[in-house]
């Protein structure tokens, strides 16, 4: 959905999964795939909710996570994000996401 979104094809998307991923190439010192990571156009890494929140902004739905970003709820998404991500893999078997060997497939077939 980002991609097809992302009309002036302007995020990049990269497969920290993949065995040629080096974190070090992009500036990143911990684990890529225990949290999200961005990148910004200026450098800067960007991690956890904050990167849907930029991403989202930049395919124009950045209202929907407007209130992510709110003082009083941004520490409670940011907290909610850390428990999801920590389970995301546990979950996404509940919904037919398979990631036994290291790679994951949405079709069910592995």
């Amino acid at each position: 959905m980002l991609r097809r979104r992302d009309k002036k094809s302007r995020i990049r998307f990269i497969d920290t999964a993949a065995k040629s991923f080096n974190p070090r190439d992009y500036g990143i010192s911990s684990d890529p795939n225990r949290l999200i990571h961005g990148m910004m156009s200026d450098g800067r890494i960007v991690v956890g909710v904050e990167v849907f929140r930029q991403v989202y902004k930049e395919i124009g739905l950045g209202w929907l996570l407007a209130p992510t970003a709110w003082p009083i709820l941004k520490p409670l998404f940011d907290a909610a994000y850390l428990v999801f991500a920590k389970y995301r893999i546990p979950l996404g078997r509940l919904f037919g996401r398979h990631c036994d060997d290291g790679s994951c497939d949405i079709s069910g077939k592995k």
